[in-house]
């Protein structure tokens, strides 16, 4: 299994990014996906979340309203749409999926199965 962040880079605080998690070796239906974010000297912090059980997604406070995930089937990939960037949302982003784990762990990196690569999002100000 292998899965893969992509998209980040360098934005001016009220721009936008789509941010994408490749997968292999799953396949989609079987898994919630967890999109996670870790700024330098703070803790990982869950973002949002797609439930395998319900289809349903979740956001963090801080990115409710901002941040919009989905995913294509198809093509085996998540995506995070991200606009309104803060300078406070500066972080390596990962994406994580597990199976069968119950929803109120979805913020806990530790539940997850299989983790990606990070990708770089800076904001300035």
């Amino acid at each position: 299994v292998q899965l893969q962040a992509s998209g980040g880079g360098l934005v001016q605080a009220g721009g936008s990014l789509r941010l994408s998690c490749a997968a292999s070796g799953i396949t989609w239906d079987d898994y919630s996906i967890g999109w996670f974010r870790q700024a330098p000297g703070k803790a990982r912090e869950g973002i949002s979340y797609w439930d395998e059980f319900d289809s349903s997604t979740t956001y963090g406070d801080s990115v409710k309203g901002r941040f919009t995930m989905s995913r294509d089937r198809a093509k085996n990939t998540a995506y995070l749409q991200m606009i309104d960037l803060k300078p406070e949302d500066t972080a390596v982003y990962s994406c994580a999926v597990r199976s069968r784990v119950p929803f109120r762990y979805w913020k806990l990196w530790s539940k997850y199965q299989y983790w990606g690569q990070g990708t770089q999002v800076t904001v300035s100000s």
